[in-house]
């Protein structure tokens, strides 16, 4: 697993209650498998600018971007490389 997704996947257990975050696979949907809501979200967002140094756009928050592990590693990727 990727340094991204492991810190990522850290943030998630540390500050939102789930049980079985181990078993999520890095492609599956956050919002579909009710790992995080709305507001959630948000705090995902922000957590991913102050831990990458990255600068999210309102129009890049979309789940092509930020819905799984998978997508969240390679917008990071992208947003660095940009």
């Amino acid at each position: 697993m990727s340094d991204i997704k492991q810190q990522v996947r850290g943030f998630i257990a540390s500050n939102f209650i789930i049980s079985d975050l181990d078993k999520l696979a890095d492609g599956a949907s956050l919002l579909e498998h009710r790992i995080l809501d709305s507001t959630g979200f948000i705090e995902l967002v922000s957590f991913l600018e102050e831990a990458f140094k990255v600068q999210i756009q309102d129009e890049e928050m979309v789940p092509e971007n930020l819905d799984s592990l998978d997508n969240i590693e390679a917008y990071i990727n992208r947003k660095r490389a940009g």
